[in-house]
């Protein structure tokens, strides 16, 4: 048996999936397109009437409509094709909203059971429903659930071997006024106070209040990511790799000579005879820590933010503040979660353009994520080079950095044709995250970012490992020095750490330290450093997500940005 949950977005409809499938998930794309899709597996108990069989369960993308305006839309249509019985997922405390997919899901004639899920913030805020009533009218099963605690799961599940097409009959155009006779026939609301809740709710969306909240949850959310990053792999990703498999793979070193083109391929170059997982660039030195050590204390510490703060509401709160200053750049209020990775780490950054729903907007966000986004390692590093000139040089730096990510996304925005989507979000009410399905968001999230993008971050270092071993890199450096010195006005030093910082570009940013350069010096490089191209991780996924040609029409846009930014920055600091 096939059972598909559809709904609204932002109507728990992850949560119930969450409760009724076990840890055994698997996340990917509907075929041939970019959309994500969810499914798992639930025991059909025999004491609930059933035979014990295992059921495969869908989370179909969240949608308002069948009438498809989306790829979501027209994927979850596919979807419905491929179900046996579908869990209609409603918001109880939206019930207007939730019945116009429930009367187009009536009209298709498929099995359905509806779950009137949130039913205890209904009751809480003084909606009463009479589900009988809606039973007899939609003539299938209505059971309300809350996905939190697990009320009313235990019927939900048992219902649905009486999963059925269901009697009621409408005409298509009319189904608006359908929905609101049913509501004047099932629902009844009391007047009430507005709680705290619905009034932080309500200061959390407009902009005199909802931009400094909005300031308050990104500081803290960053305070709080860099302290379990920084903290997971100075305590536990370092120590592993420094005290467990740098011996290993000096043993290894050994067995294959000290050096030699598999040597330098799979351990990389000795650094003063030892290990240097920053430096060496072997596929299982460098190669194994940057995605495992590096990348991915700060990918889990995000995933945990990002997934607590999409179970508590927020997130379209902050994309609905961010839509108007998104579509400046040809993108909606949405990309704010790419440009939020992005300041973690950039890879999942990167794999998150995936929520834009056009080529387009895919390519520009990931476009201006790479050239103006740091992350967190590498905000952490800059600080630490230009923090002792005070406010001034971190803000030269960052400064720059954001006008460029809006002048360019507005380049961007006039030179590409179409246009960018309207956002179309449902606010949720703020709730507590539920503790179970937040840890198995972040497992998946964390399963997913090792089978996307490590692989191409081992072809990255492989790549870089050859360009190494045949002089590519040296010859680019010799012949690179006059333009650093000359248009950036740096050392030519400094070619070093520019070069490595295709790399690994909180490493290139540390290299700077001992030139002993100035203010004007310092903030031209970190400039550069994080514009001209991201690092090789990122690189090579955002080759696989956006592929090959428009991936070089980005680095096209990034080495030319870079250029033009770096010399008037240069030229502007000189003056001043």
């Amino acid at each position: 048996m096939k059972i598909l949950l559809m709904g609204n977005p932002n109507v728990g409809k992850s949560v119930v999936f969450s409760r009724l499938t076990g840890v055994h998930v698997i996340a990917s794309n509907y075929p041939g397109t970019t959309v994500e899709f969810t499914k798992g597996f639930m025991h059909m108990p025999e004491e609930l009437g059933f035979k014990g069989e295992t059921a495969e369960v869908v989370d179909v993308p969240g949608v308002y409509t069948l009438e498809p305006a989306s790829r979501a839309e027209e994927v979850a249509c596919e979807m419905l094709k491929e179900g046996d019985v579908v869990i209609n997922v409603i918001n109880a405390t939206n019930l207007e909203r939730s019945l116009n997919l429930t009367l187009q899901l009536l009209k298709k004639k498929v099995p359905l059971v509806v779950a009137l899920n949130l039913w205890d913030e209904a009751e809480h805020t003084g909606i009463k429903i009479n589900v009988e009533r809606l039973q007899q009218i939609l003539g299938v099963p209505c059971v309300p659930t809350c996905a939190i605690t697990g009320e009313g799961f235990k019927e939900l599940v048992s219902e649905i071997k009486e999963a059925k097409p269901g009697g009621y009959e409408y005409e298509e155009e009319e189904r608006w006024h359908e929905v609101g006779n049913i509501i004047a026939q099932v629902e009844k609301v009391t007047h009430r106070h507005h709680s705290l809740r619905e009034r932080l709710s309500d200061a959390s969306i407009f902009p005199g209040t909802g931009i400094p909240i909005a300031l308050i949850v990104l500081f803290v959310t960053f305070q709080v990511i860099r302290f379990i990053g920084e903290g997971l792999i100075g305590y536990v990703f370092e120590p592993l790799f420094e005290n467990l498999w740098a011996p290993l793979m000096l043993k290894v070193s050994n067995l294959l000579g000290g050096d030699g083109l598999i040597h330098n391929i799979l351990i990389g170059r000795l650094v003063e005879g030892g290990i240097d997982f920053g430096e060496s660039f072997g596929l299982l030195t460098t190669g194994l820590f940057v995605p495992f050590g590096a990348v991915l204390p700060y990918v889990f510490a995000f995933y945990l933010i990002l997934s607590f703060l999409e179970d508590s509401g927020y997130l379209p709160r902050l994309a609905i503040l961010a839509d108007n200053i998104m579509h400046r750049v040809g993108l909606h209020g949405m990309a704010i979660i790419p440009m939020m990775l992005g300041l973690g780490c950039n890879v999942p950054g990167a794999l998150s353009t995936r929520i834009m729903e056009t080529k387009r907007e895919r390519f520009i966000a990931a476009t201006l994520m790479a050239i103006a986004v740091p992350c967190m390692a590498q905000i952490a590093m800059i600080v630490g080079l230009i923090g002792k000139h005070g406010a001034s040089g971190l803000g030269i730096v960052f400064g720059t950095l954001f006008v460029v990510w809006i002048i360019l996304g507005v380049i961007l925005n006039r030179i590409m044709k179409g246009e960018s989507m309207e956002i179309f979000l449902e606010i949720p009410p703020y709730r507590l995250s539920y503790l179970r399905g937040l840890v198995k968001k972040v497992w998946m999230r964390i399963i997913w970012f090792a089978k996307e993008a490590v692989p191409w971050v081992l072809a990255g270092v492989f790549i870089a490992n050859i360009l190494y071993t045949f002089g590519i890199v040296d010859f680019v450096g010799r012949y690179t020095a006059p333009l650093i010195s000359g248009v950036f006005g740096l050392p030519k030093e400094a070619v070093g750490a520019l070069i490595l910082g295709f790399f690994r570009k909180d490493v290139a940013v540390g290299m700077l330290a001992p030139l002993d350069m100035s203010l004007s010096q310092l903030a031209v490089a970190s400039v550069v450093l994080t514009m001209y191209f991201p690092c090789v991780a990122t690189f090579a996924v955002l080759v696989k997500e956006l592929g090959v040609v428009a991936m070089l029409k980005s680095a096209v846009i990034m080495i030319i940005s870079t250029l033009i930014v770096g010399g008037i920055l240069n030229l502007v600091l000189g003056i001043l």
